[in-house]
C-alpha cells in the first residue's frame, strides 16, 4: 500500500485543480483498502474514494483527509461467459465498454467515451445516448461500514437519473458502503440483428457527436449541472440545463480563469488558471441568473470536496 502525504489533487482531477489531500493511499486489494480505513480512523479523519476524478471538484485549500486511490485487483475483468462480466471498481468505464463491444456484446458500448471508472459510474449511474450502468448492471459489491463485503441487487442500488442508493447516502458513515465490482449482464448483438461492426459504428457516432459538442480539449468535468424534472413555465419539456444558460447569454461568460463553455453551455472549463473557487463560484452564478431569468433551479452534477468559501 502506498500512502503520500499532502499530495497536491489537481494531479488527480480532469479540472486540474485543487490543493493537497493530508493523506492519498493508492490501495491495491481488499486488505490495503482495510488498512486505509484504518488509518483515517486511526487519525480521526474522513475519507473518499476517488476514481478517476472527472466529476470532482477539490477546494484550493486541499482535503483534510485520506483520499483512497484503487487500483490492482480492483482493475480486472472477469468473463463470467455468455455476455455477463465482473468489474473491478478501479476499471475505466470506456476499457469495459470496448473490451464488451469487440467480443458482440451490446448494452454498454455507447457508454465508451465517459472517462470516469466502474465504480463512479455505478456511483452515479453514468449514461449517455439512451444507455445507462444501471440498465445492465445484476449486482453491486461493496464493503459495508462495519468491514463486511456484500452482494447488492439491482433494487438494493436505487438506480435513477444519475444517482444510486451510493450518492444518496453520501456523507452518512453508518450507511455508506465502498463500491468494490459490479456485475453486468449484456446481450448478444446478433440477437438484436447485429454485429460487432454495427456496434463500432453506433459508438463511432456517439464519440463524433461528443467530440463536435463538447469541450474535450479543455480541464473539465463533464457536464456541470443535472438534467431538469421539468423546464420553465414557457418551455416545459426543454429539460436541458445548457439550454437555459445559453438562453441566459453565458456562453463565454467568466470569473478568473474559469468559463461556461462556448461550445456547450452546461460544461465549466479551466480555460486560463482557474482556481477551484473560480469555477464553483461560476457554477452558483449560473445558478443565480437562469433562476433569476426563468424561475428553475439548476442542481450541480459535479461533486465538491473539502472546504470552499
Amino acid at each position: 500500500m502506498q500512502v503520500l502525504e499532502n499530495e497536491p489533487m489537481r494531479a488527480h482531477t480532469s479540472f486540474k485543480v485543487g490543493g493537497p489531500a493530508r493523506f492519498f493511499v493508492k490501495a491495491e486489494s481488499k486488505d490495503d483498502l482495510k488498512s486505509a480505513l484504518s488509518l483515517a480512523r486511526e487519525k480521526g479523519l474522513p475519507y473518499f474514494i476517488l476514481g478517476n476524478g472527472t466529476n470532482l471538484l477539490v477546494s484550493d485549500k486541499g482535503y483534510e483527509g485520506v483520499v483512497i486511490s484503487l487500483a490492482g485487483e480492483f482493475s480486472e475483468i472477469v468473463d463470467l461467459g455468455g455476455g455477463k462480466f465482473k468489474v473491478g471498481a478501479a476499471t475505466p468505464l470506456g476499457r469495459f465498454a470496448r473490451h464488451t463491444l469487440k467480443q458482440g456484446y451490446a448494452g454498454i458500448h455507447k457508454l465508451a467515451g465517459i472517462p470516469g471508472t466502474m465504480g463512479g459510474a455505478i456511483y452515479m449511474n453514468a449514461g449517455a445516448y439512451g444507455q445507462e450502468v444501471g440498465g445492465c448492471c445484476t449486482t453491486v459489491t461493496t464493503l459495508d461500514s462495519d468491514g463486511n463485503i456484500r452482494e447488492l441487487t439491482t433494487a438494493q442500488c436505487g438506480f435513477g437519473y444519475r444517482q444510486s442508493i451510493f450518492s444518496k447516502c453520501a456523507g452518512n458513515d453508518k450507511a455508506s458502503e465502498i463500491i468494490l465490482a459490479a456485475t453486468f449482464q449484456l446481450q448478444d448483438a446478433s440477437s438484436l440483428g447485429l454485429t460487432a461492426t454495427d456496434l463500432e459504428a453506433e459508438l463511432a457516432e456517439c464519440m463524433a457527436k461528443r467530440k463536435a459538442t463538447q469541450p474535450l480539449n479543455m480541464p473539465n468535468a463533464g457536464s456541470t449541472f443535472k438534467r431538469l424534472d421539468a423546464g420553465a413555465a414557457a418551455t416545459p419539456a426543454q429539460v436541458a440545463p445548457g439550454y437555459y444558460i445559453e438562453q441566459a447569454g453565458l456562453k463565454g461568460y467568466r470569473i478568473g480563469g474559469a468559463e461556461v463553455s462556448t461550445l456547450h453551455a452546461n460544461f465549466i472549463v479551466n480555460a486560463n488558471n482557474a482556481t477551484a473557487q473560480d469555477i464553483k463560484s461560476l457554477s452558483e452564478y449560473v445558478q443565480s441568473k437562469v433562476a433569476e431569468k426563468f424561475g428553475i433551479k439548476l442542481h450541480r452534477e459535479i461533486i465538491l470536496l473539502g472546504e470552499f468559501e
